[in-house]
């Protein structure tokens, strides 16, 4: 009889405020997984239920939330009362005797659901789903991280590092697994914490904590170094194995801690985001040096004492591809896996797997585990809202020479990936040889900061000789140097002030579409990689429907829609090759409602 468990990452109450998501797990293996943000289309879907993502994860296999076995949560809250005297010291810091009274009110009522009723609120939620509802089992935050990174990285052993704001009572943890499973090895707790160290930072420059932090990576390489701010950052912080940002940290949220880095910098945060002088840039460089040095001397020293050199990393700073690069570049490390979901939204992955022996986990290839969309339903869609469309005999083909004559193109394949990078499942496409396709991108598509780099999808085999370094890298999730002889080939894809990128290759069997295309782009050019960040306008989550996908291409300066088998085009007299097509009309395009 089939084992149904839905593990799922609430962001209420308890358990956390951002990122919720769901997986439905048959026998242990993950058949589905969603973001609540791709239904809410609220980026992070702060402060929500992952009501839709759960239903979704019902009805992708026709279940009752009664036909469930158990529910995994990535939570124990109970683990809470670790830093119960934190929580009561930050309440007392509250400014004014009502409001220090109202915060030690609220932190004892937490305080006490946490021990006494720790899923009393979940248990309601579910309640409007279904009922009974299954047994419920809470499981440890980072352990939940620890599961996700390990278990599905092919190691027989090696050492795990969680990195992130705060679980329930820490904020970085070492562990050694092995075939028998996860050992705890080494906690640094809340707040000593290297996620809200670059949240801070991340503040003070002028984007919000949980959301810019990849921007400030980015940002990172316009800057050099400047011994005033490193003096000032290394006289607040102490970085390395044995770190402490306490001073930075003791507060939660960062509205106390940017007032720390205004006085010691003496001068205000940035109040124009996006927008920096090179004292600002400088920053953004110096601080991802200080995360750097500090994750790296904790791989490097555990490595050393646990005896294993094989690395692997979750947690919400491991979507940090910079940083990773420099743990997979050290001499003391073998090998590296990063679990693609390593945020928040990825813990239920890691709850699902946590309670097998890692042998029983297959090695993580693909993440494409959400909903998808067949053919006949997105020509229904077509047809009712009268957009012109076509169906290629060839349109791997088709798509590729769009490519090569400078298009746009939004690319809808399959099951949508789960995670913060889209991979050829909900991705906008473009030429990736010129500086010009960087630039309409950011400007006339995404509608983001100039500055901002794009990242490549490559054909596998093509890694080598391309990479200094180069393998399998499906996740987009590390950075990596290009080799010297072929950065003119890639001037579209390299962060344009260290030409390094963060690439996915692409396989045949993970994603056969996707690979044929990026075969047909090769054979055309000579050059086995196309430019490809996710579908998605600024500030909006990735698209999960063809509705979706269409209201982008006419709100963006896309000039080719690829849905499946078929593709809508703004220009239908652009190019004589339209009229070779068997082009299928419902009306002239238009927009439509989502």
């Amino acid at each position: 009889m089939t084992d149904y468990q839905l593990a799922f990452k609430p962001a209420i109450g308890l358990y956390g405020q951002h990122d919720p998501s769901a997986v439905l797990f048959d026998d242990g293996t993950p058949v589905f997984g969603v973001e609540e943000e791709r239904y809410t289309r609220d980026k992070h879907a702060t402060d929500t239920f992952p009501e839709r993502a759960i239903r979704a994860c019902l009805d992708h296999r026709n279940l009752f939330l009664s036909d469930l076995d158990r529910i995994l949560l990535p939570y124990e809250p109970q683990l809470r009362r670790e830093i119960a005297s934190h929580y009561v010291t930050d309440a007392i810091r509250s400014p004014g005797i009502g409001r220090k009274l109202s915060a030690l009110e609220q932190t004892l009522v937490t305080q006490v659901r946490s021990q006494f009723v720790p899923t009393r609120q979940i248990e309601n939620r579910l309640e409007s789903i279904g009922s009974p509802v299954p047994p419920i089992e809470t499981i440890p935050h980072h352990r939940c991280h620890a599961a996700s990174a390990f278990h599905p990285s092919g190691f027989d052993e090696g050492i795990v590092l969680t990195v992130d704001a705060k679980g329930e009572y820490d904020s970085t943890v070492v562990w050694r697994g092995d075939e028998d499973g996860l050992t705890r090895a080494y906690t640094y707790e809340h707040p000593n914490s290297l996620g809200l160290f670059f949240a801070v930072v991340t503040e003070f420059l002028g984007y919000r904590m949980f959301n810019g932090e990849g921007k400030v990576m980015g940002l990172a390489p316009y800057g050099e170094d400047n011994p005033e701010i490193e003096g000032v950052l290394r006289g607040l912080i102490d970085t390395g194995a044995d770190y402490d940002v306490t001073e930075l940290t003791k507060r939660w949220g960062t509205g106390h801690s940017v007032e720390t880095l205004e006085d010691a910098f003496g001068r205000p945060r940035n109040e124009t985001p996006g927008e920096f002088d090179q004292w600002e840039k400088d920053l953004a460089y110096t601080a991802q040096k200080l995360l750097e040095e500090t994750v790296v001397d904790i791989a490097e020293t555990t490595v050393d004492q646990l005896d294993t050199a094989n690395v692997a990393l979750a947690g919400g700073v491991a979507l940090n591809c910079k940083l990773n690069k420099r743990v997979r570049e050290s001499p003391h490390v073998d090998d590296v896996f990063v679990q693609p979901v390593a945020n928040d939204a990825g813990l239920a992955l890691g709850a699902g797997w946590a309670g097998q022996p890692p042998s029983a986990v297959d090695r993580q290839t693909d993440v494409y585990l959400g909903p998808q969309y067949e053919t006949e339903e997105i020509r229904s869609t077509l047809e009712t809202n009268k957009l012109e469309y076509a169906k290629p005999d060839d349109l791997e083909r088709y798509v590729a020479e769009r490519l090569v004559d400078g298009d746009l193109v939004g690319w809808f394949q399959g099951r949508m990936e789960m995670g913060p990078r889209a991979l050829g499942a909900r991705s906008i496409l473009a030429d990736p040889r010129t500086a010009e396709s960087r630039d309409r991108v950011n400007q006339f598509v995404k509608h983001r900061e100039e500055w901002r780099p794009f990242a490549p999808s490559m054909l596998e085999s093509a890694a080598e000789e391309y990479l200094i370094d180069g393998g399998s890298a499906p996740f987009m999730i590390d950075a990596y140097d290009i080799r010297s002889e072929r950065t003119d080939e890639l001037e579209a894809v390299l962060h344009p002030a260290d030409d390094s990128t963060r690439p996915q290759t692409v396989r045949e069997d993970q994603h056969p579409r996707y690979h044929r295309l990026i075969a047909e782009f090769a054979d055309i050019t000579g050059v086995p990689v196309v430019l490809n960040t996710s579908f998605n306008d600024h500030a909006e989550p990735i698209v999960r429907t063809p509705t979706q996908a269409i209201k982008d291409f006419y709100g963006m300066g896309l000039d080719v829609l690829v849905l499946e088998d078929f593709v809508v085009e703004k220009d239908v007299t652009k190019t004589d090759r339209r009229s070779e097509l068997a082009l299928r009309s419902g009306g002239a395009p238009n927009p439509i409602q989502q």
